[in-house]
């Protein structure tokens, strides 16, 4: 079969994804596959199918980016170029189901005392020219990334390395030289697109890596065959070959999985996920927590600028009908914290419930009685107009008047960070301390809140200079609880994000949300 052909009768281009990392690209980054490697606490569906079995091709199919791809790792902002990064690359860490960073090329790390100088060992492993990994190619990738030329995504995650500073001790050893303490530095190292390549790679036509894959060709816009890595350090995957294919629309890639042109397809709609699962014909799996739904109030700009206004809306919220309405059902309801299931996650604070008498209350104290806003929205993400919909009803229970407003889908997330006052908004799984050092601070880039305050900003310092977990964790707990009180972030839910198999594929991890090592673990997946 030409590698090519899937990818040909199923053209086309789709941009759709969520945010990650900044709030303001959308971006690409869900479904999950591992069982050997996988994070803790992973299940697979192969744990009830018999032993992991040798062979065959397995086909995936997400939606694209037209003619204008590439396979160079640290240009990906899409799903699928994030998928087939990490078919061919490696990163030194990646998140665990937890969002906590662990060791992949990297065997170890160790910082100083000051926490401002981290040592990082690297495993043995090689590229697929048979070249080891070394030191070199690491300072390599990550100035590379930080090139002020380069419009890289993870420069922003790599801003607190003095990269002039730092050095290769020897072959297996980085010593990383920091601009300032940052306890949570292994978060660098996970970061999205930071992938290490060779200290001489420019061009990504034939891409090299030393991922589980190796590259065979490539139709930007239609397909990607890669084959097995026989030699890589975490195992060889369990298939031959996989082959990425480009399906625009999800009714093609549902249509080519239930007509047997593809194994595996990523990205299902709620309703969609409904009407097939159980029926014996594909396998619906559902990530958790992969996408935290809300709303940001601007939290200096009136009425917002009023805790006493902020804390009414939180109120006004029925969280179990924003979701069952706008997710159809396929999530869990939130807390307005970011994060849950994550590491250092507040989860012992009570559930915040509808209390529309206390919201009243609150509104007639700010002398807000009869509040009319605008709630800007725009069709970027599922769930998004059909919540602004229920929340305005919401609202209106509560004596207020809620505007909705659907912007340009091209601009949304631009136009949100500085104009209007109340927005709708959606993130993908990130540690709680991005969340925070790129959202939450006074010089954050994605401030979309606009919550700056000097107190909180000491207390992110504090934290990024505490050595101990169990500290981190009793102030990281603090931080939250002001945010549940006070906070600009109206978080009413975490949505699922929905992958769907043909029946014989087996590997396939259960408990893996988006953005952790888990997602897209092909090298783990087999074919039975």
């Amino acid at each position: 079969m030409n590698h090519s052909s899937l990818g040909s009768r199923l053209p086309g281009l789709a941009r759709r994804g969520f945010i990650i990392g900044t709030g303001a690209t959308a971006l690409a980054l869900a479904a999950g596959c591992g069982t050997g490697g996988s994070a803790p606490g992973a299940k697979d569906d192969g744990a009830a199918g018999g032993t992991p079995k040798r062979g065959g091709r397995l086909r995936a199919a997400f939606a694209g980016g037209g003619a204008n791809e590439t396979l160079d790792p640290h240009s990906a902002s899409l799903f699928v170029d994030a998928a087939r990064a990490k078919a061919l690359f490696d990163k030194l860490a990646d998140f665990g189901a937890d969002l906590s960073p662990l060791p992949r090329l990297a065997a170890r790390w160790e910082p100083n005392a000051a926490l401002d100088s981290w040592r990082i060992t690297l495993r043995k492993a090689a590229f697929h020219d048979g070249r080891p990994v070394t030191a070199e190619d690491v300072l390599y990738s990550y100035r590379r990334i930080a090139d002020p030329k380069q419009a890289f995504r993870a420069q922003a995650a790599l801003e607190p390395i003095d990269l002039g500073a730092s050095r290769a001790v020897n072959a297996s050893t980085v010593e990383f030289k920091l601009k300032r303490p940052y306890a949570e530095f292994p978060n660098t190292l996970a970061a999205f697109g930071a992938y290490i390549v060779p200290k001489d790679a420019d061009t990504f036509d034939r891409p090299v890596g030393s991922g589980p894959f190796s590259f065979v060709s490539f139709k930007p816009g239609s397909s990607l065959l890669v084959k097995r890595n026989a030699a890589y350090w975490d195992g060889a995957p369990h298939l031959d070959e996989l082959e990425f294919v480009v399906a625009s629309e999800e009714s093609a890639r549902v249509g080519a999985l239930l007509g047997g042109q593809v194994e595996y397809a990523h990205e299902l709609n709620p309703a969609t996920a409904r009407a097939h699962e159980g029926q014996g014909k594909i396998t619906v799996v559902r990530l958790r927590n992969s996408a935290m739904q809300g709303f940001v109030m601007k939290t200096d700009r009136p009425p917002f600028d009023d805790k006493r206004v902020r804390q009414a809306f939180f109120l006004i919220a029925d969280r179990k009908e924003l979701v069952d309405g706008s997710l159809s059902g396929a999530g869990e309801i939130g807390n307005d914290l970011f994060g849950k299931g994550s590491q250092y996650y507040a989860a012992g604070l009570p559930q915040r419930t509808q209390d529309l008498k206390r919201a009243r209350a609150l509104l007639r104290e700010a002398g807000a009685e009869g509040l009319k806003v605008t709630l800007d929205t725009a069709p970027v993400a599922t769930g998004f107009i059909e919540a602004a919909g229920i929340f305005k009803e919401q609202a209106a229970k509560a004596g207020v008047t809620v505007d909705v407003k659907v912007g340009n889908k091209d601009t949304y997330w631009k136009d949100i960070l500085t104009s209007g006052t109340f927005a709708s908004y959606r993130s993908g799984p990130m540690p709680i301390e991005s969340h925070v050092s790129q959202r939450l601070l006074t010089g954050s880039p994605t401030n979309a809140t606009h919550w700056r305050h000097k107190d909180f900003d000491e207390l992110y310092q504090q934290i990024q200079s505490t050595r101990d977990d169990k500290q981190r964790a009793a102030l990281y707990d603090r931080m939250q609880r002001r945010l549940h009180n006070e906070g600009g972030f109206l978080i009413w839910g975490f949505a699922d994000w929905i992958v769907a198999t043909a029946p014989k594929v087996r590997g396939v991890a259960k408990e893996a949300p988006a953005n952790t090592l888990d997602w897209a673990r092909f090298d783990k997946i087999w074919l039975a």
